[in-house]
């Protein structure tokens, strides 16, 4: 049951969905289909070339990689005004759940066992209280 013009009332039936804030084309609609789309196409890109990477036997290079992309895909969430379907929810959400889930996966990836390229040492502390 639809709601009556002029309603404040929400519609009883949904017909569309609304486009995320910066959800447009990133290059004009004359350009073809992959080309307006680049921004999405760069970070999966990456994560793509980083699974692979991944998969190739150098772990740790591949998972940073994967967080690059997605640190990526929050500056370009964060300076362009519409960047395709990189966009999918507010610009604010989007830039904080790329760049908080990039930023863990690069941090996991550095502190990584063998041979960690970053050390924490409050994490031993942790693990000793909660562990041992």
């Amino acid at each position: 049951m639809p709601a009556e013009p002029g309603s404040r009332r929400f519609p009883a039936w949904t017909r569309t969905t609304a486009r995320p804030e910066g959800g447009g084309r990133a290059i004009g609609g004359h350009a073809p289909a992959p080309a307006r789309q680049w921004p999405i196409l760069l970070v999966l890109g990456g994560v793509a070339l980083g699974l692979l990477l991944t998969a190739a036997g150098t772990f740790r290079a591949g998972i940073v990689l994967i967080g690059a992309s997605l640190l990526t895909g929050g500056l370009l969430r964060w300076l362009m005004p519409s960047v395709g379907m990189l966009a999918v929810r507010s610009r604010f959400t989007d830039v904080i759940t790329y760049v908080v889930l990039g930023t863990v996966i690069v941090l996991l990836a550095l502190m990584a066992q063998p041979d960690p390229v970053l050390e924490l040492p409050f994490l031993e502390n942790i693990v000793r209280f909660s562990v041992r």
